[in-house]
């Protein structure tokens, strides 16, 4: 797969490792809460499954955990037994037949474990007495005796023997990916999870070597991500996402980022998902307000500073402005995470916008021949009748 330079940036190839991605769109993760004791069903086939026939280059799961007590709700998707592994083959299957590469997302929850949907509480901290008789061993653990926020229980304070556990989790949950056929492992160390409670120092208040300064603090994300690359083949890529910064009064900022993220890529990491907040409710240190395009600039700073490849996520609402973003040198490749669940032939489309001269070339063909057979027609239709106010 080559470049054709007469291409938009957007829809061109991009090699990473030994994986070519069809274009620079990705689907970001987005939880779902629709698994079976962490099985995938068919509503992720179809959720999933949907984003590959409308064009996206990668598709990513949601945050799967690695681990029962990992879960952020209790019906996450889980890559803790063979079993879960076996009943994601037919996404990756599905996903791959129609074009697009898949990754797995993979994460601990943490202190922040056992939450509520957002249609069923916003959020909300499921209580610990509940969470127990879901699953006796299900509580939350983290770096310090802190709870994530008002309402949240407070964590158990991990040990060197749970620290390492966790360890060895990611890397069985990364090995358990490559056998499923997964094309990228992306690991979740931001919005306030269990990685991200670690780095902060609002949160971690250890005085061992997984607490004290910023060194001391990314160890564990360091360790995972070591442990995992001991697995995960030196073909296929690595993706981490981070919170750029964690949205707390002192916490963890845009210069820690970019020297964590130097460091992961000296252990293998292949491109930053720069996303942001999440540690706790508070808030109060983002220092852009959520509008089109907000964590951008933390992509783009991350990328010049770091020479790392950058994602870019978060209110990219159509072609042209994510094609931007790359042209500025801000980013390697756009996530699209919403806009997708309005829209999930949103690759397709803007393809489309940007390039009319391709219009229904990429669909699927059983989607695209009767599209083009419709066009012709349908657009003398509509220049013929003024009441019609509507694009095909």
């Amino acid at each position: 797969m080559e470049n054709n330079p007469e291409l938009p940036l957007l829809f061109q190839p991009l090699s990473i490792r030994d994986l070519t991605l069809k274009n620079r769109v990705v689907i970001a993760p987005m939880m779902q809460h629709a698994a079976s004791k962490g099985l995938a069903t068919s509503w992720h086939l179809v959720h999933l499954g949907k984003f590959a026939l409308g064009g996206a280059g990668l598709v990513l799961t949601e945050c799967t955990a690695v681990s029962p007590l990992g879960r952020i709700g209790k019906d996450d998707l889980g890559l803790w037994t063979d079993a879960q592994a076996d009943a994601l083959i037919p996404i990756v299957d599905f996903v791959h037949s129609n074009g697009a590469a898949i990754g797995v997302q993979l994460g601990h929850a943490g202190r922040k474990a056992g939450s509520m949907p957002l249609w069923d509480g916003g959020g909300m901290p499921l209580d610990p007495e509940y969470m127990a008789s879901l699953a006796p061993d299900w509580r939350r653990i983290g770096p310090s005796a802190i709870a994530a926020a008002t309402g949240w229980s407070v964590p158990d304070v991990m040990n060197s023997a749970a620290i390492n556990r966790v360890v060895e989790e990611f890397r069985v949950a990364a090995f358990r990916a490559h056998r499923a056929g997964f094309d990228v492992v992306e690991l979740h160390f931001g919005h306030g999870y269990l990685v991200a409670s670690f780095l902060s120092p609002v949160s971690n208040k250890r005085q061992d070597d997984f607490g004290g300064d910023r060194d001391g603090r990314m160890r564990l994300a360091l360790q995972i991500v070591t442990a995992v690359r001991e697995v995960w083949p030196s073909t296929k890529p690595l993706f981490c996402r981070v919170s750029s910064v964690d949205g707390a009064v002192g916490g963890w900022n845009m210069e820690d980022t970019v020297v964590l993220a130097v460091e992961l890529k000296k252990f293998g990491v292949d491109v930053i998902d720069c996303s942001s907040g999440g540690l706790s409710e508070q808030g109060a240190a983002l220092p852009v307000a959520r509008g089109l395009g907000f964590q951008v600039p933390f992509a783009h700073q991350v990328r010049n500073e770091a020479n790392v490849l950058t994602q870019a996520v978060g209110m990219i609402v159509n072609g042209e402005q994510a094609e931007d973003i790359l042209r500025s040198g801000s980013a390697d490749l756009i996530a699209i995470g919403r806009e997708a669940l309005y829209d999930p032939y949103w690759a397709l489309h803007a393809q489309t916008s940007i390039c009319p001269d391709l219009t229904f070339r990429d669909w699927p063909l059983p989607h695209g021949v009767w599209l083009a057979k419709r066009h012709v027609s349908l657009q003398d239709a509509l220049a013929n009748d003024s009441t019609l106010n509507r694009s095909n």
